[in-house]
């Protein structure tokens, strides 16, 4: 199984946080990762998302958990061939929250298919201290 994780302080409230996470329209103005986002983030939905590091292709996610302070997308091939499976979560702490985004492949062709998938590493990083940035502006 192949796995990034990214945890990241921030000094705002989990409620800000979780404004910005949950809103497609602002994606854009906090996350220097994505290129573009469409779509309604809600349980059932797919969202059209457009990163940086694969510029040509729209990843069509679907939006399987929405609660209080987690939310998680996935996208992948039936019969559990292959998924992958990003996971949001806030959490309250003192002065702020904690935020994390942990994305893991899995499924019987995953070892192949996670080959051509380039590290995301930095991309989880530019993420987070994103979404920083922004909530901590926008408290």
């Amino acid at each position: 199984m192949t796995r990034y994780h990214v945890e990241q302080d921030i000094n705002a409230p989990a409620e800000t946080v979780w404004g910005l996470l949950t809103d497609a329209t602002t994606w854009k103005s906090w996350n220097p990762t994505v290129i573009s986002i469409d779509g309604n983030i809600a349980v059932g939905q797919k969202v059209a998302l457009v990163s940086t590091l694969n510029p040509k292709r729209t990843f069509k996610l679907g939006v399987d958990e929405l609660s209080a302070n987690r939310m998680v997308w996935s996208d992948g091939m039936p019969l559990g061939l292959f998924k992958g499976e990003r996971t949001y979560t806030v959490k309250d702490r003192d002065g702020g929250c904690t935020f994390t985004m942990t994305e893991e492949y899995t499924g019987l062709l995953a070892p192949l298919i996670t080959k051509s998938i380039p590290d995301m590493t930095d991309s989880f990083t530019e993420f987070a201290t994103g979404l920083k940035e922004g909530a901590e502006q926008a408290a």
